[in-house]
């Protein structure tokens, strides 16, 4: 894994690899590399969480390793499980073939029939550099789950009890994420850095559109941009994210648009709002008065 050795050359790579991150994000980055601690970015949803580690993995050269949160997560989804198809299947052979139980059974319960998942792989031994553990939406999951997750992070090792305990040489590099649908417990806070995510300001936003939506012009990048910015004004119940901003310049521009105008905006609007209710306010509010703002902030 590369060592960063300041604040600006994080920022610079994070930036060749298509992610521009503001001062704080980047400085946050730089100390959970420094430090080798866990990185726990909250913010709403669509601000280029989840994105951080998918960059961080391709910039590192590490695998990226996504432990993806629901309700009722438990170890057998996140740590690992025995393939107990195979072992069956093993078990039939062996049996047929008039081997020992007893070597029999000691065979079932080896590594050839573990299962790895995310947590056991991000601590398993390798070449190269360690990987990127992704952890997403960790808010989803119950109480347990995290106290699990507290102490896996403590230690960096996993028991399964047929095998022994699996220490990890070196650690992984941990991005959590979460969106604050609950607060997630202070002893799992203070195991890691902490970040709050904001969407990013006028010019930074023009910046990641120009960057990833290349093919729309200038003035469009930046009047999708300021319409946006509008938008998230407004309290909607899904704010539009960076990814819908790109994604809406980049069908803008895929209908030939140069500028926005009220009825292509009429026409597009499912590209940046994904809730009928968001859509309905905003043309209730007026698609005129958003136009006139997004293009009076676009200059």
């Amino acid at each position: 894994m590369p060592e960063p050795d300041s604040v600006d050359s994080v920022a610079a790579a994070l930036a060749a690899q298509g992610y521009l991150a503001d001062e704080g994000l980047a400085t946050s980055i730089f100390l959970a590399m420094a430090l080798h601690r866990p990185l726990l970015l909250e913010g709403e949803a669509g601000v280029g969480k989840t994105e951080v580690a998918k960059v961080l993995a391709s910039w590192t050269g590490g695998e990226l390793l996504r432990l993806q949160c629901y309700e009722g997560i438990d170890v057998s989804q996140a740590v690992y499980e025995w393939d107990y198809a195979r072992q069956l299947l093993h078990l039939r052979a062996a049996e047929s073939g008039g081997a020992p139980s007893a070597a029999v059974e000691d065979e079932l319960y080896s590594e050839r029939f573990l299962v790895r998942r995310p947590l056991l792989l991000a601590i398993q031994a390798r070449e190269g550099p360690p990987p990127v553990l992704l952890i997403d939406e960790v808010d989803r999951a119950d109480d347990e789950f995290e106290a699990f997750l507290l102490e896996f992070l403590s230690e960096y090792a996993v028991t399964v009890p047929e095998l022994g305990t699996f220490r990890a040489s070196e650690p992984p590099l941990v991005i959590i994420t979460s969106n604050r649908t609950r607060d997630v417990h202070d002893a799992l806070k203070r195991r890691c850095l902490y970040h709050w995510v904001e969407h990013p300001d006028f010019d930074r936003e023009v910046a990641i559109i120009e960057l990833r939506a290349p093919q729309a012009d200038v003035r469009l990048a930046r009047q999708v941009a300021a319409a946006v910015e509008q938008l998230r004004g407004m309290h909607l119940y899904k704010p539009p994210g960076v990814a819908e901003s790109i994604d809406w310049a980049a069908a803008l521009a895929a209908l030939g648009r140069r500028e926005i105008d009220e009825r292509t905006v009429e026409l597009t609007l499912g590209a940046v709002l994904k809730y009928q209710e968001d859509q309905a306010r905003v043309r209730e509010t007026g698609l005129d008065g958003l136009l006139r703002a997004a293009v009076a902030r676009s200059g």
